[in-house]
C-alpha cells in the first residue's frame, strides 16, 4: 500500500511540475520528513467505544494509525481523511505514522482514553490572548475524558470547536464583548460533563512591544520624517489643520515605556506637513519606510504630495495586532507620473474609513547601499518596442510576475530609484500577461539580468495558440534558451533573436514566460527591462 501511494504522489508531482518546465530537476531527497504531526481523537457517546482519528501535520501526503490495542495497523489514507476504530474500555498508546511525498515518515504517540464513565473533575481555564485582540483560549481537563467541545457563543457560529482532553483551543471573535462559553467534556459514556462561563473578549487597542529598530545607515542614505533612529526633518507638523477633526479623526503621541510613536485615532485621512517653504528631494531614494500597528484597520493608503505636480497613492495591507513593516518603492509613485523632487507633505488614509486607529513609527526615505548599479538604460525607439517591464517604456498588462506553481520568491524592489524584480531561491518562475501577446512583428527578445551567484540562466517562451489555452497535444508551442556561465556581479544584457527560439513556430499568442536558474535553486537574480523589439 505504501508503494502504491508513493507512486501516485510522485506521478501527481511530476504532472504538476511538468507544466512549469520540461527541463526541471526535482530533488525529492531534499524534502524533509513531516513535522507538527498530531491527531484529534473523538469518541461517540453511546458506550460503544467507537473512536475517530483526524490526523494532521505539515508536509504530509498520507497517514496510517497503529491503534495500540494489538489490532492490525490501518491502511494509508490521504491527508484530511478520518480513521475509525472501536476499542474496549481502557487506556491505549496509539501511534500516528505520517509520510511525505518522498516516503520519509514521522511517528507520534497519542494516548487514547476509552471510558464508559462520564468525565469527572472537569477544570476549565479561559484566557484572553495578551497580544491578539478578541482572541480567547480555552483549556479543559477532566478525568476519564477523551476530548471536549467548546461553544464560543458568537451569533451565527453554532458549531463547536473540538480539542483533545488537556489541550488548548483558541477562537477569535468578530467583536469584543461578553460571550457565554460552554464546554462539553466527553468520554465514551452516554453522559457528558459541562461547564459554562460568561467571559469578556477584550480589544487590545495599542501595541505592547516597540516597532523593529531600523538598521544603521549612512546619513546621506536617509531622509527621516519621524522616529528616534535617524535625524528627522525639523519643523514637521504631524497633525496639520486639514479638517481631520470634522471627519472624526484625532491624534496623539503614544509613549510605550519611553518609545514614542504617532497614534492616529479613527483614521479617515491624515496629513504630515513639512515646515513652511521646506521640500525634500527623494528622487535619489529607493523606498519610503514606515512601521504600522493596528487592531482594527485592514489597509493604509500612503500618498506623497509634490508642491508642483499633485499627489499619488499606494495602498498596503495591514496585519492586525502586530507591527507591519512597509517599504514602498519610490518608483511606485513615479510610475504614476508623480515628480518627487519637491515633496512637502504626506497623507495617510485608513480602510475602513474613520473606523480604526493606527500607530506609526519610523517614517523615513532611504536608498540601498550602492552595491548594485542601475540596469542599462534602453535605447530602442518606443515605436519599435513591445515592453513587459521597464521604466523606459509603456508596459503591457501583466497578470502575475510569479505564478502559483513557481519555485522562487519575488520581491518588488528598486535599485537607484529604478524598479526591478528580485527573484530569490530561483529554481523556476512563471510570468503571465493579462492576455496573450502578439510578438509576430518583433525580431528580438531583451532582458537585463544581474546576479552574483548564478551559473546558468534559461528563458522559455510559450505560445498557447489561437485558442489561448495550454493543452497537451494542442496547438501550443514553446522553446527554451539556455545561457551558460553568464557574467556575475554585473548586468548582463540578453538580446536574443526570436529566430533562435526554433520551437516557437508562432509568436502571435505568447501567454507565458518562464525564467529558470541553477538546478539547486539557491541563487538570487534581479530582472529589469523585459521587452520585445524590432
Amino acid at each position: 500500500m505504501k508503494k502504491i501511494f508513493l507512486i501516485i504522489n510522485l506521478f501527481v508531482l511530476a504532472t504538476i511540475l511538468s507544466c512549469a518546465s520540461d527541463e526541471l530537476d526535482v530533488n525529492l531527497d531534499g524534502i524533509t520528513a513531516p513535522t507538527n504531526v498530531s491527531t484529534l481523537t473523538t469518541v461517540t457517546q453511546d458506550n460503544t467505544g467507537k473512536v475517530t482519528f483526524l490526523p494532521k501535520g505539515e508536509g504530509v501526503t498520507q497517514f496510517k494509525v497503529n491503534f495500540g490495542d494489538g489490532s492490525p495497523e490501518s491502511d494509508y489514507v490521504q491527508a484530511g481523511v478520518t480513521l475509525v476504530h472501536t476499542y474496549k474500555e481502557g487506556v491505549y498508546k496509539s501511534k500516528i505514522i505520517a509520510m511525505s511525498i518522498n516516503g520519509k515518515t514521522t511517528e507520534v504517540e497519542h494516548e487514547v482514553v476509552v471510558s464508559f464513565r462520564a468525565p469527572e473533575n472537569l477544570e476549565v481555564i479561559i484566557t484572553n490572548d495578551q497580544s491578539v485582540s478578541k482572541k480567547v483560549t480555552v483549556k479543559a481537563t477532566a478525568d476519564f475524558a477523551l476530548f471536549y467541545d467548546v461553544y464560543f457563543g458568537e451569533a451565527g457560529k453554532p458549531d463547536p470547536v473540538s480539542a483533545n482532553n488537556g489541550e488548548s483551543v483558541s477562537y477569535t471573535y468578530q467583536q469584543p464583548g461578553v460571550y457565554t462559553i460552554r464546554v462539553v467534556s466527553k468520554s465514551a459514556a452516554v453522559e457528558t460533563t459541562e461547564y459554562t462561563e460568561d467571559f469578556e473578549a477584550i480589544l487590545i487597542l495599542n501595541p505592547t512591544s516597540s516597532a523593529p529598530i531600523p538598521p544603521n545607515r549612512k546619513a546621506g542614505d536617509v531622509i527621516s520624517i519621524y522616529g528616534s533612529k535617524y535625524t528627522n526633518v525639523t519643523g514637521t507638523n504631524y497633525f496639520p489643520n486639514w479638517d481631520q477633526g470634522n471627519q472624526g479623526s484625532s491624534w496623539a503621541e503614544f509613549d510605550l515605556n519611553g518609545d514614542k510613536m504617532l497614534n492616529y485615532i479613527k483614521l479617515s485621512y491624515q496629513g504630515i506637513a513639512l515646515a513652511d517653504n521646506v521640500t525634500i528631494d527623494v528622487s535619489g531614494m529607493d523606498f519610503i519606510h514606515m512601521d504600522v500597528w493596528t487592531a482594527d484597520l485592514q489597509k493604509i493608503e500612503t500618498s506623497l504630495i509634490s508642491k508642483t505636480n499633485g499627489e499619488k497613492p499606494v495602498v498596503r495591507d495591514l496585519t492586525a495586532n502586530q507591527w507591519t513593516s512597509i517599504d514602498i518603492p519610490i518608483s511606485a509613485f513615479t510610475s504614476q507620473g508623480l515628480g518627487v523632487a519637491d515633496i512637502f507633505q504626506l497623507k495617510f488614509v485608513g480602510t475602513p474609513w474613520a473606523a480604526g486607529s493606527v500607530y506609526i513609527d519610523n517614517i523615513y526615505f532611504y536608498k540601498e547601499a550602492a552595491t548594485i548599479p542601475a540596469a542599462p538604460t534602453p535605447t530602442k525607439a518606443a515605436t519599435d518596442v513591445l515592453s513587459l517591464f521597464s521604466n523606459a517604456y509603456t508596459n503591457v498588462g501583466i497578470a502575475t510576475w510569479r505564478t502559483s506553481w513557481s519555485d522562487a520568491a519575488l520581491e518588488e524592489t528598486a535599485i537607484a530609484g529604478n524598479a526591478v524584480k528580485k527573484y530569490s531561491n530561483l529554481n523556476f518562475v512563471g510570468i503571465e500577461p493579462n492576455s496573450p501577446i502578439d510578438a509576430s512583428g518583433m525580431t528580438h527578445f531583451h532582458v537585463d539580468v544581474y546576479s552574483t551567484d548564478f551559473t546558468e540562466f534559461r528563458i522559455k517562451l510559450v505560445d498557447f495558440g489561437a485558442n489561448g489555452v495550454y493543452e497537451v497535444g494542442g496547438d501550443n508551442v514553446e522553446h527554451e534558451i539556455k545561457v551558460t556561465a553568464p557574467a556575475q556581479g554585473t548586468w548582463v544584457s540578453l538580446d536574443i533573436p526570436l529566430s533562435d527560439f526554433t520551437g516557437l513556430t508562432t509568436r502571435a499568442h505568447i501567454a507565458q514566460m518562464i525564467y529558470s536558474g541553477n538546478p539547486s535553486g539557491s541563487h538570487t537574480v534581479y530582472i529589469d527591462n523585459v521587452y520585445f523589439h524590432k
